[in-house]
């Protein structure tokens, strides 16, 4: 069929498009270091005899240490992205994670960030001495959920976190559990929740196979809900299950940022994995 022409004898023109949706940030890191200061006595022994003398005494506190762990970091997350952080032991992933969350100070530079970001670690803190049940209300609580959105979300949580497939473990207190059990039951609360901005340390590396599947698919269902994910972890098959990206860290420096394959590939090269 030949194409229509108008009077004119001119070709039609092409439609305009409708703009692409816009693309939010939720948290910009410009320029970020962090340094830790550790105090000690000149003798290097730091005891707290010697510190509480010092203090009485009104004398200075002895030498000073820095540990510059995060060295002039930049970047931009999305919304809708889920990053994996990879780097070796002492990188700075974890100190970054902490920054966003606003946990340690900037020495330089700013970290903005759109919304509230939630930071679970392994070592997330939970109550020893009270049940399982009771640490899942105070922690949903702790979150901003409302008493009864815990309840409605309450089954939910221990179901996913698996902690009773062998008894009712959810009735006794968080002292009786394994590591893996307490990581499990941290995960499943902090994820019954959407979240701005979740960071997630090392959480997935513990527990069974089929646990670490349910976080995963668990991820990528917050990551349709319009929030971000950081997730630091050793295990490169997690972060590839995951991420979309990837931030390679070493020594505080961002070496590198960009597509989860590429980056982990580069990552796995440098370090003979």
């Amino acid at each position: 069929m030949a194409e229509q022409q108008n009077d004119t004898g001119a070709q039609p023109q092409p439609q305009p498009q409708a703009p692409a949706a816009p693309v939010t940030p939720t948290v910009i890191a410009d320029d970020l270091h962090i340094v830790y200061r550790v105090y000690g006595g000149s003798s290097g022994k730091g005891s707290a005899t010697a510190a509480l003398n010092r203090i009485i005494r009104r004398k200075p506190g002895g030498s000073v240490r820095e540990v510059h762990a995060v060295r002039g970091v930049t970047f931009t997350a999305y919304r809708g992205e889920a990053i994996g952080l990879i780097g070796s032991n002492g990188s700075g992933k974890s100190t970054l994670l902490r920054a966003i969350a606003g946990l340690l100070p900037a020495e330089r530079g700013k970290v903005y960030t759109d919304g509230q970001p939630s930071l679970l670690g392994v070592n997330a803190a939970l109550m020893n001495d009270l049940t399982g049940e009771k640490n899942v209300v105070l922690g949903g609580l702790a979150m901003g959920m409302s008493r009864d959105q815990v309840r409605e979300r309450y089954q939910g949580i221990v179901d996913f976190s698996g902690i009773n497939e062998k008894g009712d473990f959810i009735s006794l207190p968080m002292r009786t559990y394994s590591s893996g059990m307490a990581a499990r039951l941290r995960f499943s609360i902090a994820a019954a929740k959407d979240h701005d901005v979740l960071m997630i340390d090392e959480a997935l590396a513990t527990g069974d196979r089929k646990f670490q599947k349910r976080s995963e698919a668990r991820i990528r269902e917050l990551r349709k809900e319009a929030g971000t994910v950081f997730l630091v972890s050793h295990n490169n098959k997690s972060i590839r299950d995951t991420c979309d990206r990837v931030l390679w860290l070493e020594k505080g420096e961002l070496l590198m940022d960009g597509p989860t394959d590429e980056v982990i590939k580069a990552y796995e090269k440098e370090s003979g994995k």
